[in-house]
């Protein structure tokens, strides 16, 4: 038969048989010789202890009567931890005990010591295991996003209990409530109140020593202004996590477009698909360093910026994340800055491909059946996908006989006189290179091809060249050479490839298909133009002709050398002089 002993632990009253109480007050008794040498907060530490052991029996007691035995103290002292197993000097705060207790599962409260009104917000971080700003945030978004903030806000201030006790703000962040987390965590706020008063000392020192302070106390309006600067502050803060989150998104978008694009360009380019199948930047082409090193270079060059700028926003949301080793860093920099080199070294070559003009020309006699030529451009369906053959000055990618090549129709045509008695043709090809050798064989490697049917010369409209030569600006020039009374016509497919194409009459060049053109010695003149359309620009460039027609009727003058004639028709008649 055991004696029981009614004792008050925390505030709650128990029966406890008499071994049980020994063992406890044992206990206890040990817990405070272990805080013996540091007096500060001994008697809280001990208070709290109390209340922890006090809730932990509460729980195991069914009943009124049911009595406290040593079982349940056992029971209790492995979850609260043993006090021979603690430091019992300043290193216990030092490091982790090493015995094992059961972990504590996490209790919604307020947190009373970081709050901005009530506390919600942090208690409900500290329960999510969120960061408090970013719970901050999303209470703004529902107070200003959607409204409902402004009703669950202050029931959840009524309902949820702040955190008072050490236990409570143990239990708060999912920490054991034992002794040595107790005892830290009281040491704690000792330490930040202790921290708090000498400052608070320091300041009222200063204070009652200025003259601010003989003249007033601090007034309302300071207050307003010091919570203001709260609200400024805590606006500031998740600005800056936003910002944060956007560093972060932007980043991660471009390093998972790079890897994309490094994946489809490299993995082609290594396999020896990548000159077929992609389309590189200008400096890729013709470059003496393989497309694939090019491609990882731009990874890099790209890649390394979007990585710091990722880190910087991981350390603008959290203040946990840990930055580049020094080493780490100085790799980084230097990788980036061969990366530079090499992408520099390319773009130079590239610029050396580019930095000479040259030029090939062929020509060809023209004999012709009869005394009209007929000027027609043609095209190859089999080669370009355009619905409509006219001049551009872009390229087009094209396969000849599954060879890839250039496909261009950047072709100007002229058409000019000469005192020869036979019409020719004169092809001018045109490319740029590394030096001028280099840019006539390229010139002379474009492929461009006419026939002359009978009356009809029949150009191509089109040009093919080497893919490599993509950006070096190639192009072909025609000039058709006519003796003088010679007759062509312009067939309407040359409608957009004539190139200031001299005339009498100054007609326009996209006028001019689809009309009979004789050669004279200023240019051609047209053989069936209307007058009514082109009259008010019919004049001879030397001023032996002009043709004015306007509201007063048609007016010609003719010059001769020392001989003048003059032609009126009005509403009088004719007149000549």
């Amino acid at each position: 038969m055991n004696k029981t002993i009614n004792i008050n632990l925390g505030g709650i009253f128990f029966h406890i048989d008499e071994l049980a109480y020994q063992k406890l007050k044992l206990y206890l008794d040990a817990i405070r010789r272990s805080l013996s040498d540091d007096p500060q907060g001994r008697d809280e530490i001990l208070n709290d202890i109390e209340h922890r052991i006090g809730e932990l029996l509460s729980e195991r007691i069914k009943n009124e009567r049911q009595v406290v035995n040593e079982n349940d103290i056992d029971e209790i002292t492995k979850i609260m931890g043993k006090p021979e197993d603690y430091m019992v000097d300043e290193e216990i705060f030092e490091e982790e005990p090493t015995y094992r207790s059961k972990t504590s599962s996490k209790k919604l409260f307020r947190d009373g010591d970081d709050k901005f009104l009530g506390g919600v917000c942090s208690g409900l971080a500290h329960y999510f295991g969120m960061d408090v700003t970013w719970m901050r945030i999303i209470w703004l978004i529902l107070f200003f996003g959607f409204g409902v903030g402004f009703l669950i806000y202050p029931l959840l201030w009524i309902l949820i209990p702040v955190a008072e006790t050490t236990a409570e703000k143990l239990q708060m962040k999912g920490e054991p409530v034992n002794i040595s987390n107790i005892e830290r965590k009281i040491r704690e706020e000792f330490q930040d109140v202790t921290s708090r008063v000498k400052e608070g000392v320091s300041n009222v020192t200063h204070k009652v020593n200025s003259e601010e302070f003989k003249n007033k106390a601090k007034s309302g309006m300071q207050e307003m202004v010091d919570t203001l600067g709260k609200i400024i502050l805590a606006i500031l803060t998740i600005f800056g996590k936003i910002i944060g989150a956007l560093l972060i998104f932007i980043a991660s978008a471009t390093l998972i477009g790079l890897i994309f694009g490094a994946f489809s360009w490299g993995s082609v380019e290594i396999l020896g698909f990548g000159k077929d199948y992609v389309n590189y930047p200008p400096f890729f082409y013709n470059s003496v360093v393989p497309s694939w090193i090019l491609i990882l270079f731009t990874f890099i060059a790209i890649g390394i910026p979007f990585i710091i700028l990722f880190m910087l926003g991981l350390k603008i949301i959290s203040n946990n994340v840990k930055s580049f080793s020094t080493t780490t860093k100085l790799s980084l920099l230097g990788v980036w800055i061969i990366s530079l080199l090499g992408l520099g070294f390319a773009g130079i070559n590239f610029a050396t491909q580019t930095a000479y003009d040259g030029v090939f020309i062929q020509k060809q006699d023209l004999t012709i059946a009869t005394d009209t030529l007929v000027v027609k451009m043609i095209g190859d369906d089999n080669l370009s996908n355009k619905s409509e053959l006219r001049r551009r000055y872009d390229y087009e990618t094209v396969y000849d006989n599954d060879v890839q090549k250039l496909y261009s129709t950047r072709i100007n045509v002229a058409i000019k006189p000469t005192d020869k008695t036979i019409a020719y043709i004169k092809i001018r090809k045109e490319s740029e290179g590394k030096n001028r050798l280099a840019a006539n064989n390229d010139a002379e490697t474009i492929e461009y091809q006419f026939n002359l049917e009978g009356k009809n010369l029949l150009l191509n409209g089109y040009f093919l060249s080497d893919f490599k030569n993509k950006f070096k600006s190639q192009s072909v020039d025609v000039i058709i050479y006519l003796p003088i009374n010679s007759i062509i016509y312009l067939n309407n497919s040359t409608k957009t490839y004539l190139d200031d194409v001299d005339n009498i009459q100054d007609i326009l060049n996209r006028d001019m298909p689809k009309h009979y053109f004789k050669m004279t010695e200023n240019g051609l003149e047209c053989l069936d133009c209307n007058l009514a359309i082109y009259g008010n620009n019919f004049k001879n460039k030397n001023n032996h002709f002009k043709l004015d027609i306007d509201k007063n009727g048609l007016n010609i003058k003719v010059k001769d050398g020392d001989k003048n004639a003059e032609i009126k028709i009005d509403e009088n008649g004719i007149k000549i002089e």
